[in-house]
């Protein structure tokens, strides 16, 4: 395809329309960074303030299971990476392999957080609607669910708009509208964007790990 037809009207030519959209996918990421990062700075500051119920809250989730989905996202930064490369080395059977494999992890890991809510709910131990904590501190532990459940839920949905992203440039891929090309060509950019918001919400995701699992044993 002419790359000039991929290039709006109201760009000069591609590479002026590349960096704006660099440009504004940093942004983005940026204000995702302060999103979250006024979340982390609540959980701080409740933590602190709290330091006993929230270890106990701690003990109370599925560190297993949030172990594995730690190993499945970073695994998932492996093949999105993989993927992003292959592209840029017009590998498409390669790249189609790797993307894909990375929306099957990202699938995964909804799917073992969704367990994990299960339990959660099973256990009596969402705030508002069933909580049923009868140790010390049950106030305190709730506001702990309380962080939990925004966090973790915000990041799954950030991740969810992922997988839906991924899917996308796997069948734009597939019917040869973008991704294999030259780095710096318009459909190797469109990867490389996807690949930049993965790693961002796997990074989020490196952060909330030791904050959800690890407190009681710090």
């Amino acid at each position: 395809m002419n790359e000039r037809a991929l290039v709006a009207h109201q760009f000069d030519n591609a590479a002026q329309q590349r960096d704006a959209a660099t440009l504004g996918m940093w942004i983005f990421l940026a204000t995702e960074i302060l999103f979250f990062g006024a979340l982390f700075v609540a959980y701080a500051v409740s933590r602190i303030r709290y330091p006993e119920a929230f270890a106990a809250a701690s003990r109370l989730t599925d560190v297993t299971l949030g172990s594995i989905n730690t190993a499945v996202l970073l695994t998932s930064s492996l093949t999105m990476a993989l993927g992003v490369r292959a592209t840029g080395l017009r590998a498409r059977r390669a790249a189609l392999g790797w993307l894909c494999a990375t929306a099957l992890l990202g699938i995964a890991f909804v799917a073992i957080k969704g367990v994990e809510y299960r339990h959660e709910f099973t256990g009596h131990l969402v705030p508002g609607f069933d909580f049923g904590y009868a140790g010390p501190h049950p106030a305190q532990v709730a506001m702990f669910f309380c962080f939990y459940f925004a966090m973790t839920g915000v990041h799954a949905l950030h991740l969810v708009i992922g997988i839906g992203v991924v899917g996308v440039m796997l069948v734009r891929m597939w019917h040869g509208t973008a991704g294999i090309g030259d780095r710096g060509d318009l459909g190797y950019e469109s990867i490389e964007m996807t690949g930049l918001y993965w790693h961002l919400v796997d990074v989020i995701w490196i952060f909330l790990y030791p904050l959800i699992y690890l407190v009681s044993r710090a």
